[in-house]
């Protein structure tokens, strides 16, 4: 194997296994120990160069950080980066002479956005810093899109929502409200204004129907999303006693727990598979059954039952599933079953609607009637006008439009300056040493054995009596300390330095993972195998030297074992190893990576644990 170059940003961020897993590409090591130590407002603001909504995320993200946390390997549990997120959020102090300066004199580049939602907003926290001028146009009487009508607040409190929308409408956003975009030609054409650039963020409003017998016999019979589209506007402030959500992602679960707060009694959640086929978040299906909503798996609707004009039922197949030759799943009909409901509420899945977009504009679609957009610059077949969020290729999660907000913005900074948007900023990174003496480290290097702690909840009675009563109450600061201590620091990395090692082995012998091996290179997949401890995650890079210099073989690290415990460098007689911290600098729209807008340079000074 080649000599890894770990001068390569992206090397060493992949090690972060949090960081990398995030879209955003948030510093999670690094806001826990801020957190750590207190400082829950630098760890705030170092959240929000990234992910924008820090409140809002930590209480709604679908954490992709988590599964990846390296916590997970030893202990089956990962760090509950999340929710540490939130504990930053709630303990912060006044961040508003924190956030950017937006210059008075502007750079004459007007851009619109179409709809506004998280990643509309992240577009214009982006461009406004720059001189940009921004309006949004939004359909609803307010701003936030599928963050308001689709997250019910006893997740998402209103205040939370509002504080973290306004910071960016505070900077200057021209916000126009019950303002719907009809034609994208129309917009375009300077009708509604004259625009550089457009950005379209209008999500995926459209519920999937199930078209099956009966469907449009009864008028209780909602589309999830815009059912709780009118229960959060008010439209809907009661629901019938027997119901039924179709559907297991975080969508039904939000319906089903909506429903037992206005009055439903007897709420049943229908899936047509099994529970490990699941799309609703662990965490959100938990609640809903504590919550006592009941969960029946292998029920496959064929016919919604009328009677007299009245909705009664609904008829399942009862069905086990098996992998077919082709490796997908085939159901197995064992029987039927009529269930007793008021009222269906249909979950199954969200997808893209663009009627305003006339399709002799220059903007081409592909056969599911979605954009054809470009994963790196967002921009779609016209030129000048871009896409992100759900409005790009469907469904993802709040922290996924933000990231490609940011893309976005980029690229709408590099068409208005007349540059390639196709030419991306490169990443950068920090690399400094953590030693604070011989056997010393300024980081928390022990190995911590606690659990991941339980996050505290409203009792049952309080929370669904009415749909404003949060059900999470957050880590106490017991837990926030408890929790803190079980992360490993995967940002704080053993740096080697081949010239120094004397082959002596004691780095080998000491590192209670086995990640460590001294021995003769060779091809990665025969070098894998013949480790200390056979590197069986392809997933994560093999750290390989250069000749050594004793014997020209090759000091082999598996990134995918180390804790970061820092015991390879304490026995290093000669430190050729060293606990060099990472930072992975990213780069956002007019700003170089690891850069600041000019007023916010050295106001904010990271901190350790």
């Amino acid at each position: 194997m080649k000599p890894t170059d770990v001068s390569d940003p992206q090397y060493y961020h992949k090690v972060v296994d949090c960081q990398w897993g995030c879209p955003a590409h948030t510093n999670v090591p690094q806001y826990i120990r801020l957190i750590a130590q207190g400082k829950y407002t630098e760890a705030y603001m170092l959240n929000r160069d990234s992910n924008v909504f820090p409140g809002i995320l930590g209480r709604t993200c679908d954490r992709p950080c988590e599964p990846a946390c390296r916590r997970t390997r030893l202990d089956g549990e990962p760090v509950a980066i999340c929710r540490l997120k939130r504990v930053a959020s709630d303990l912060r102090g006044d961040i508003e002479d924190l956030l950017p300066r937006i210059p008075t004199q502007k750079n004459g580049r007007r851009v619109a956005c179409v709809g506004s939602g998280p990643a509309s907003l992240t577009v214009a926290n982006d461009l406004l810093p720059l001189g940009y001028e921004v309006t949004i146009f939004e359909k609803q009487d307010r701003p936030g899109g599928l963050m308001w009508s689709n997250i019910p607040q006893f997740r998402l409190p209103p205040a939370v929502l509002k504080e973290e929308i306004d910071y960016i409408l505070d900077m200057g956003v021209d916000l126009r409200l019950n303002t719907p975009v009809s034609s994208m030609q129309a917009l375009l054409d300077g009708e509604m204004g004259d625009w550089d650039a457009i950005f379209v963020g209008s999500g995926a409003p459209r519920g999937k129907n199930l078209e099956i017998e009966g469907r449009y016999d009864s008028e209780r019979i909602h589309i999830g999303i815009d059912w709780l589209e009118s229960v959060a506007f008010g439209h809907i402030d009661r629901i019938e006693d027997r119901v039924l959500v179709i559907g297991v992602g975080n969508t039904a679960m939000d319906c089903c727990r909506t429903a037992m707060r206005i009055g439903g009694t007897d709420v049943k959640v229908m899936a047509r598979k099994s529970r490990e086929h699941f799309k609703a978040s662990p965490w959100e299906l938990e609640d809903a059954e504590e919550e006592k909503v009941e969960v029946l798996e292998n029920h496959s609707p064929t016919r919604f039952v009328i009677e007299d004009g009245e909705l009664v039922g609904m008829d399942f197949e009862l069905v086990d599933w098996h992998e077919g030759e082709d490796g997908r799943l085939r159901k197995e009909v064992k029987g039927n079953r009529i269930i007793p409901c008021d009222t269906v509420i249909l979950a199954i899945g969200q997808e893209t609607a663009f009627p305003w977009i006339e399709r002799d504009i220059g903007i081409e679609f592909n056969e599911w009637d979605e954009p054809l957009v470009d994963k790196a610059t967002f921009q779609c077949t016209r030129e000048g006008v871009f896409f992100g969020g759900d409005a790009a290729w469907g469904p993802e999660n709040i922290i996924w439009a933000v990231e490609h907000g940011h893309q976005a913005a980029i690229s709408i900074h590099q068409y208005c300056q007349d540059l390639p948007i196709g030419d991306r900023p490169p990443y950068g990174m920090n690399l400094v040493s953590r030693k604070m003496g011989l056997h010393e480290w300024s980081y928390s290097n022990d190995y911590d054995e606690a659990q991941r702690q339980k996050m505290r909840h409203v009792q049952l009675e309080q929370r669904l009596q009415e749909l404003t009563v949060e059900v999470e109450e957050g880590f106490d600061l017991q837990q926030t300390l408890n929790e803190v201590e079980r992360c490993l620091n995967c940002d704080v990395q053993t740096h080697f330095t081949t010239n120094l090692c004397i082959e002596c082995d004691a780095c080998v012998d000491i590192c209670p993972l086995n990640c460590l091996t001294i021995a003769p290179n060779g091809d990665e997949e025969e070098l894998r195998g013949r480790l200390s401890a056979p590197a069986v995650n392809l997933a994560q890079d093999l750290y390989v030297s250069e000749n050594l210099p004793q014997t020209a073989r090759v000091m082999v690290k598996d990134e995918d074992l180390c804790i970061h415990c820092g015991l390879c460098a304490e026995r290093c007689p000669t430190a050729a190893w060293d606990m060099r911290q990472y930072d992975l600098e990213i780069p956002y729209a007019g700003l170089e990576a690891g850069a600041r807008h000019p007023d916010r340079v050295g106001v904010l000074a990271g901190s350790d644990r």
